[in-house]
């Protein structure tokens, strides 16, 4: 007789084996549609298997509820139920994971509001991985009341949303030279296309190796609004070769993970980890702010600045590129430097001299 859709199996292994019948129960799909088995147990006999089969889909966490740790909660939820979510979101509940190292050992009944409040407020990130360790707390919390081991779920009674920073700080020098130094990262070199280039997140994210122009040196991207949509940006002279590299590597995006698109919430685990690696704490939009306080400072004139960032203003007027607009728009971008001489001595970057390209050492370079 054929178990119900959901109930389980009971297989007999090939060899010889003192207990040749594995219990099984399908929790999920691979890639490939391959079936994803949880191991409940092995038997001697069919017989025996079907019993626990039966006693597991009567009680599927047959142990003492009071010894049940965070730990030990988390590893069965993953088990279980992550399969029910996408994977971005799972590699950002895995990431909040590491940040309730504290309480891994703590039994779960006895968590309280203000333990997990704990995890959030000094997880040391920003509001994205704080969101995400209270989104995990939510995800064990209903869990945990699915199965018995809680009455109450704290995680929806008394932890509330993190405000996110409004202000806006822009990198330091030194910061900029640090993230130039760690360059060889592809997480890192996240951050410079970002810092120089002066796209909206969700612009860079999506970024189509047809929009770029590698012979003119410029992007053609932008959204939102009117004056960003399709606007040229040329290719800043740091940022090249690395432009270059993706748009022969990559599949179709400038900036892919395992040969797909990033979503803002999967850029945020990247960029959170790498904060934490370089010692920083800015938010990506910082990168953007960045731009166009160092251009400022640097003295590019304001219309240059609002048509490479797709800001409308009185200064921009009709937006129409010609021959003279852009090569303003590249004489202006390549005002934002780099300050440490040793990093300059390395660089390598681009004079774009009647449209041909000039690759040249920059302590050779005349600019």
């Amino acid at each position: 007789m054929k178990n119900p859709n959901g109930y389980g199996t009971v297989v007999k292994l090939s060899g010889n084996r003192r207990k040749p019948y594995a219990v099984r129960k399908t929790v999920g799909f691979n890639e490939k549609g391959h079936p994803i088995y949880l191991p409940i147990g092995y038997a001697e006999t069919r017989e025996e298997g079907m019993e626990m089969l039966a006693l597991y889909n009567h009680d599927p966490w047959n142990i003492d509820r009071d010894k049940v740790t965070l730990q030990m909660l988390y590893d069965r939820w993953k088990e279980v139920k992550s399969s029910n979510v996408g994977e971005g979101t799972k590699r950002s509940l895995q990431s909040a994971y590491k940040h309730c190292s504290k309480y891994y050992d703590v039994v779960y009944r006895k968590l309280r509001s203000f333990d997990m409040q704990d995890c959030i407020d000094n997880c040391g990130c920003q509001y994205s991985t704080q969101w995400a360790i209270k989104n995990l707390f939510g995800h064990l919390d209903k869990f945990a009341f699915e199965i018995d081991i809680i009455e109450k779920m704290y995680s929806q009674i008394t932890t509330s949303e993190p405000v996110p920073d409004t202000k806006k700080t822009p990198f330091s020098d030194e910061e900029i030279e640090k993230v130039y130094e760690n360059k060889d990262n592809e997480w890192v070199e996240t951050v410079l296309l970002y810092l120089f280039s002066g796209f909206r997140l969700n612009e860079l994210l999506s970024m189509e190796l047809s929009k770029i122009n590698l012979e003119d040196g410029t992007f053609n991207g932008g959204s939102k609004t009117a004056s960003g949509k399709d606007r040229i940006v040329p290719i800043h002279s740091i940022i090249y070769p690395i432009v270059e590299k993706r748009v022969k590597n990559n599949k179709k995006y400038l900036i892919e993970y395992e040969g797909k698109k990033l979503s803002k919430s999967q850029y945020y685990i990247f960029w959170n980890e790498l904060m934490d690696k370089l010692e920083m704490k800015h938010t990506p939009h910082e990168c953007r702010h960045t731009f166009r306080t160092k251009l400022d400072s640097a003295g590019a004139n304001k219309k240059s600045i609002d048509l490479m960032m797709g800001h409308k203003s009185k200064d921009v007027g009709e937006r129409i590129y010609t021959h003279k607009t852009i090569e303003e728009l590249k004489e202006a971008i390549e005002l934002f430097k780099i300050n440490d001489k040793k990093s300059e001595e390395k660089w390598h970057f681009l004079l774009w001299t009647n449209n041909k390209l000039v690759t040249k050492n920059r302590q050779n370079a005349n600019i």
